[in-house]
């Protein structure tokens, strides 16, 4: 867990945000089944890219272990100390990705911001959607002036060479 706040005491931190595509709100335990599923069945597509090249996450996970995963996220979220938002459709009905924001380990930036959509929703537009949407969102109403995409605006190996904190 992180020790300090990635934000302000002051800040208020936004709930959710909606576009003609999704929603993002903040990921708690009672979508641990549906986000199970959207992790597992785009596993392949998920290994290595999500928290870099080296990472095997989602092997081995199971149910319980994403309960317990998403509990620590939403703690860390009441905590102020990162923040996990579920993708969801506009009905709810379907989880389609996620969104982290982790305070960085890079001294040249203030977060680091990783994000993914199910594997179903690849092809769709909708993995760049949720870029871009994210990208501007920190713009505009987050505290961050150096938002990190590692994988997407910084590559791999890029980023593994830039100096940590």
């Amino acid at each position: 867990m992180y020790a300090l706040p990635l934000v302000p005491e002051g800040f208020d931190v936004p709930e959710r945000l909606e576009t003609d595509r999704l929603c993002l709100r903040p990921l708690t335990i009672h979508d641990a089944v549906k986000d199970f599923d959207a992790v597992m069945t785009s596993a392949d597509r998920l290994r290595g890219i999500v928290f870099g090249p080296e990472d095997t996450w989602p092997d081995g996970l199971t149910l319980e272990q994403n309960l317990t995963e998403l509990a620590w996220h939403q703690t860390e979220f009441r905590n102020r100390t990162s923040f996990a938002y579920t993708v969801v459709s506009l009905d709810e009905s379907w989880v389609l990705g996620s969104v982290y924001l982790y305070p960085s380990r890079k001294a040249a930036h203030d977060v680091d911001v990783m994000l993914w959509v199910r594997q179903s929703e690849a092809d769709t537009g909708l993995d760049d959607h949720l870029y871009v949407t994210v990208r501007d969102w920190l713009a505009t109403a987050w505290p961050f002036a150096r938002p990190a995409f590692p994988g997407r605006a910084i590559d791999w190996e890029t980023w593994a060479d830039l100096a940590a904190k």
